[in-house]
């Protein structure tokens, strides 16, 4: 068993919020790790985070090991939100011959900004990422950590980084059969603002 999951309470670093103008990259007018403010940011652009304990996962869990786990709380949102698909995203470098074309494709996926018809609900059940949110004249980048759940709401533009060395498990929820489905805006500003690996640099 890896050390990051005997020790899940050291292990864990902690959410970081932070937020700019739009138009500012340069300005900073929040950075908080503050668990309550950042879930009360979020909820003014009609997004939900919330945070679960932890659980005990084998080095190379399945799909199917990783929704046993956490089966109550998964149980939970879809009861409250009506998800009818759920499924889980891994990105892991040990053992995968196939790891550094597998990562950057993911990573460019996600990368630009764009919106969906349906709400994005992630949890992270291992690693990290940045949801990078774009709304009220912001854009709010929470640094997600293993524990850590969030809802981006349906036609909300935003981008995700999950960095240039990924490592994460998460469990993604859906209201459809199609699952990830992603409606590009075809506007550069993800390139103006701090990637995943500029933020975690500087923690």
């Amino acid at each position: 068993m890896r050390q990051i999951q005997s020790d899940l309470e050291e292990d864990r670093t902690v959410t970081l919020l932070t937020v700019w103008p739009d138009s500012d990259p340069g300005t900073t007018v929040l950075r908080t790790t503050d668990a309550a403010e950042i879930t009360a940011h979020l909820a003014s652009l009609g997004a939900r985070f919330s945070r679960w304990e932890l659980k005990e996962l084998s080095a190379d869990p399945s799909q199917e090991e990783v929704l046993a786990a956490y089966q109550a709380e998964i149980d939970a949102v879809n009861a409250n939100e009506g998800y009818t698909l759920v499924d889980v995203l891994k990105l892991q470098s040990e053992g995968n011959p196939e790891y550094e074309e597998q990562a950057a494709a993911a990573r460019t996926k996600f990368l630009d900004e764009h919106q969906h018809d349906d709400d994005e609900d992630r949890f992270f059940a291992r690693g990290s990422g940045i949801f990078y949110l774009r709304g009220n004249g912001t854009v709010s980048a929470v640094f997600c950590e293993a524990g850590d759940l969030i809802s981006v709401p349906a036609n909300t533009t935003h981008w995700f980084d999950m960095g240039t060395r990924p490592e994460y498990i998460s469990v993604r929820f859906f209201h459809e059969e199609e699952g990830w489905v992603g409606h590009f805006t075809g506007s550069g500003i993800a390139k103006n603002f701090p990637t995943y690996d500029e933020i975690a640099a500087l923690r």
